[in-house]
C-alpha cells in the first residue's frame, strides 16, 4: 500500500502507555514470527482485547440544499445504468496464485499497468444487500487513489464492475468521488483527496476509509452524469457545464463520520473497512496499517467493530447517543491492508514486499477467533501487494485484490477453507 506521508503521520504519541511492556514484547515476538516468510499455517500470540467504547465517532452531513441544487443541475442516474455503461473490458494474462481460490478477474491493459492510479479497497453488492445484488445486478466496487503524475490530484475513483454481465471478465467503468462545494445558487464539487484504503457498501451508501479522519460517506441515490472531453476540468465551469476530469459519472459525499478516542488511546488509523453481516446488529470492521518501522517505534496495530443501523445505513449510536465501538483488539500485525469478520472470526490481509520473483513476497492471511483465540498465519495465501478484504456470504467468497502494476488481479478465496 503506497502511502501519502500525511497518512503515515497519524498520531502514534502515547500509544506505548496503553498496555504493559510485557504485552508489547509478546506482540513483537509474534510479529517477528509472522514476518519470517515461512509458508503454510503457523500460530502466534492471541490478540489483546481493548476498551472498545474508547473508540468513537461524530456524524456531520453535507448541506441537503447544496445536494438538492446539484440534483437539479445534473442528470441523476442509477447504479445499474452505470454498470450497464461499462467502457472497459478486462483481460488476464495469467491466473493469480491464491490459496483456495474460487474466482478472479483483472483490468484492461491500461489500468493493469498504470502507475498513475493505485487500487486499494473492495466491496460488493452482497455488502449492499443480503440478497447479493443491487438493482438486480451483481456488482463489485474497487477504489483507486490518484498518484498525481500529471500534476493534478484527481482524488479517488471507483471501478464499477458488472459481474452479472461476466463473472470472469466483467465490463467496468470508473466514476469519480466528489465533495459538493459552492453555494445553492452556483453549486459545484471538488475531488476527494484521501487514500481510500478501504470501502464498504451498505444499502445506498458507500463508506470510504479516510486514514486520519474516520469515514467519508457517499450516497448512490445522488449519482450524477457530467460533461466529458477535458481531463483537467473539475466542477462547475463558467459556461454552466460540469466536468470531472473526463469521467462521465460522479458520486457525491453526503456525510462523514469523524473519529475520536477517550481513555488516553491514540487516534485510530482508518486503513481498511468492511461489513460483517454475521453479527447482530450488522457491523463495520476497521483496522490499521502500520509498517515494521512504526511498530519498532512503539506504534500499535488495532482493529475495532462498530454497529451499523440497517434503517438509515449510518453507524449506530449507543443508548447514550454516542457512536462507539463494541469490540476492539490489539494485534500488532505488520502491514495489515484489509480486515473483516465472519461469525466471530477475524481475517486480516498482510502485504509482504514487492519482490515479484520471490514467492515469499506473496500476501499472507491471518485469522483469529474472538475474543481469545490465537492468531493463525496462512503464509503466502494471497497475491503480492494484497489489499482490502470483503466477504460475500452468498457464495462464501473472501474477496481481495493486488495493487502493484502488472500484478492487479481481483480475486476471491473460499473463506470456510481457512
Amino acid at each position: 500500500m503506497r502511502r501519502r506521508r500525511s497518512a503515515l503521520v497519524v498520531a502514534s504519541l502515547g500509544v506505548v502507555a496503553l498496555l504493559v511492556s510485557a504485552s508489547q514484547a509478546t506482540a513483537s515476538q509474534a510479529t517477528a514470527s509472522q514476518a519470517s516468510g515461512e509458508q503454510g499455517s503457523s500460530l502466534a500470540a492471541a490478540a489483546t482485547p481493548l476498551t472498545a467504547s474508547n473508540f468513537r465517532y461524530t456524524l456531520s452531513e453535507t448541506s441537503s440544499s447544496l445536494i438538492g441544487a446539484l440534483d437539479s443541475a445534473l442528470p441523476n442516474v442509477s447504479m445499474s445504468t452505470v454498470a450497464d455503461d461499462g467502457n472497459r473490458t478486462p483481460s488476464c494474462g495469467s491466473a493469480p496464485s491464491v490459496t483456495h481460490r474460487t474466482a478472479y478477474y483483472c483490468w484492461n491493459d491500461g489500468d493493469q499497468d498504470t502507475s498513475a492510479w493505485y487500487p486499494q479497497g473492495i466491496t460488493t453488492s452482497s455488502d449492499a444487500f443480503a440478497a447479493g445484488t443491487y438493482e438486480g445486478k451483481r456488482i463489485n466496487l474497487v477504489s483507486w487513489y490518484d498518484h498525481a503524475e500529471d500534476g493534478i490530484d484527481k482524488g479517488v475513483r471507483i471501478s464499477v464492475s458488472n459481474l452479472s454481465a461476466s463473472a470472469s471478465a466483467p465490463p467496468y467503468r470508473h466514476l469519480l468521488l466528489v465533495e459538493p462545494s459552492g453555494t445553492t445558487a452556483t453549486p459545484s464539487f471538488k475531488p476527494i483527496d484521501i487514500h481510500a484504503g478501504g470501502i464498504m457498501w451498505y444499502g445506498n451508501l458507500l463508506y470510504v476509509a479516510d486514514t486520519g479522519g474516520g469515514f467519508r460517506v457517499f450516497d448512490l441515490d445522488h449519482l450524477w452524469q457530467v460533461s466529458t472531453g477535458s481531463a483537467s476540468k473539475i466542477g462547475r465551469q463558467s459556461d454552466g457545464s460540469y466536468h470531472a476530469f473526463d469521467y462521465k459519472y460522479v458520486l457525491p459525499q453526503t456525510a462523514r463520520f469523524t473519529d475520536s478516542t477517550a481513555g488516553g488511546y491514540a487516534q485510530l488509523q482508518h486503513s481498511s473497512v468492511s461489513l460483517d453481516r454475521s453479527s447482530s446488529p450488522d457491523s463495520v470492521v476497521v483496522s490499521e496499517y502500520r509498517s515494521k518501522d512504526d511498530l519498532a517505534a512503539g506504534a500499535q496495530v488495532r482493529t475495532i467493530r462498530v454497529p451499523i443501523d440497517y434503517t438509515n445505513r449510518y453507524l449506530k449510536p449507543a443508548a447514550d447517543g454516542v457512536i462507539k465501538a463494541t469490540e476492539a483488539y490489539r494485534t500488532d500485525l505488520e502491514s495489515v491492508q484489509g480486515s473483516t469478520a465472519i461469525n466471530g472470526e477475524f481475517f486480516f490481509s498482510q502485504s509482504d514486499g514487492d519482490d515479484f520473483s520471490n514467492p515469499n513476497s506473496d500476501g499472507d492471511l491471518h485469522t483469529f477467533v474472538a475474543p481469545s483465540g490465537a492468531i493463525v498465519r496462512h503464509g503466502d495465501a494471497l497475491t503480492v501487494g494484497a489489499e482490502d478484504l470483503s466477504y460475500d456470504p452468498t457464495r462464501d467468497y473472501l474477496w481481495s485484490l493486488g495493487e502493484y502494476p502488472g500484478h492487479r488481479w481481483v480475486y476471491a478465496a473460499d473463506a470456510s477453507s481457512f
